[in-house]
């Protein structure tokens, strides 16, 4: 689609959007951006030169005054919106920020999307490609956005691109060469309703694939392996429970990598340095990954011995009188807090947990909490809901916080030495802070400013 004068309405003057805003203006776009912020709120956005008439910020607006032949929406907003309602029912496409950037993008395509783990495999297989020697960009929900990133990119370049439900829901003809689907577990049901919706919304990755391309599912998660059968694309299962006669899987301690009746070990799994099974999924995801952008095995065992992890995901903030930290603030649901008190479960557990829900239960995730954890410190807008599932459950000991300092406080004056202060919300960050990220680094920040002071 030549997008040269074509007029195009942005929706969200966040990361996405105004990289959007940039891309299009570079096409030589009619842009017109809307936000409900206003304009002082909204940082970033002098920058880009647009003109009043270019601009409706600190509200939403009606489809006549900004009525397009293209709507961007960055992937926070809902399309369900009236005026971007109002434009799909007079036939205006509606993409998603990554359609954008990558439909018309040379570079080799890699997509990971999942309920958890898309982080971790992302800037894993980001590594990865770096040591095939090519040019390699990662970018996507990781929290770079792919417009003005990946542009420059020719045909021998790689884009790893971390893809949410949000941004996959608004792809049109978007194609990925590598697409990864690590698990599915409830998340978003305040966006997406039904984990049926939400499924086949990430499901949407593999949707414009062809025979050329590799489609690596979970053999473990059955609505994700049920989808393999269905595929146009080739299909690479992975398995940390089950051995696979073709796929990648674990023999004994080892994980191997079977294909064609030949079975080839990568490396032993105590060689790696980020822990849990969930992370043994995304290893063996990259594995597919990176073996598919040409790397050989001794290769790819290297660089999974030197990864170790990233930010805001079950972090090590530090050791301090003989108790543990541990930053994961990306534990934005149930299932991804559960896969960290799993990953800690030989030593006694002080939970940080709570902020804002998106529309789940916590039911399950406290009976997990019954048995794992010493201590939980409940905080931020779930607070309610969350602390009466943890009784109706029989949490043993739960602690109330006002603020999320407060929380930090209530969490070190339970723990005692072999202990681990684990902070992993299972809601997101939205009610407090800007991000998880934010809330990761204010974290840190408290744990070390309460030991630079002297301990009363």
């Amino acid at each position: 689609m030549n997008l040269k004068n074509k007029k195009v309405l942005v929706v969200g003057a966040g990361r996405s959007g105004l990289a959007a805003v940039k891309k299009l203006l570079e096409l030589d776009s009619n842009v017109i951006l809307t936000d409900k912020q206003d304009y002082g709120k909204l940082e970033g956005l002098s920058e880009l030169g647009l003109v009043p008439s270019q601009l409706v910020l600190g509200r939403i607006p009606e489809w006549e005054e900004v009525q397009a032949e293209l709507i961007v929406l960055s992937p926070g907003v809902s399309p369900k919106l009236p005026f971007i309602q109002a434009g799909i029912a007079l036939g205006v496409p509606v993409w998603s920020e990554v359609e954008l950037a990558l439909r018309d993008n040379p570079a080799k395509k890699v997509g990971i999307t999942g309920t958890n783990g898309k982080t971790t495999t992302t800037t894993l297989i980001g590594e990865l490609a770096k040591e095939t020697g090519r040019p390699a960009v990662v970018a996507g929900n990781i929290g770079v956005a792919l417009s003005g990133h990946a542009d420059k990119l020719s045909e021998k370049g790689i884009i790893v691109a971390e893809l949410s439900s949000f941004q996959l829901e608004l792809i049109d003809e978007l194609r990925l060469n590598i697409a990864i689907l690590l698990n599915i577990t409830p998340d978003h049901l305040d966006r997406h309703a039904t984990i049926e919706n939400y499924l086949a919304a990430k499901a949407r990755i593999f949707e414009n694939q062809t025979s050329e391309d590799l489609a690596i599912l979970n053999w473990d998660d059955p609505a994700v392996r049920a989808l393999g059968p269905s595929l146009k694309a080739r299909v690479l299962y992975f398995s940390p429970s089950t051995y696979l006669k073709e796929g990648i899987s674990l023999r004994g301690e080892d994980v191997v990598y079977s294909e064609n009746g030949k079975v080839t070990r990568v490396l032993d799994r105590k060689e790696l340095q980020i822990r849990g099974s969930h992370n043994l999924e995304n290893v063996m995801a990259s594995i597919g990954a990176a073996r598919e952008l040409g790397l050989s095995f001794s290769e790819i065992a290297e660089g999974l011995r030197q990864f170790k992890g990233v930010e805001h995901r079950q972090e090590i903030v530090g050791t301090f009188d003989g108790i543990l930290y541990i930053n994961d603030s990306k534990g934005t649901n149930p299932d991804a807090a559960e896969k960290a008190l799993y990953a800690f479960a030989e030593q006694p557990i002080v939970l940080i947990a709570g902020g804002k829900n998106k529309g789940l239960d916590f039911h399950d995730f406290m009976k997990i909490v019954k048995e794992r954890v010493k201590s939980v410190v409940i905080l931020g807008m779930a607070a309610d809901e969350m602390e009466q599932a943890a009784k109706e459950v029989g949490v043993p000991r739960i602690v109330r916080a006002g603020s999320f300092e407060e929380g930090v406080k209530l969490a070190t004056a339970e723990a005692v030495a072999g202990d681990v202060v684990l902070l992993s919300p299972a809601c997101t960050s939205w009610d407090m802070f800007k991000s998880y990220e934010e809330r990761g680094e204010f974290f840190k920040e408290l744990v070390r400013r309460h030991y630079r002071e002297p301990i009363s």
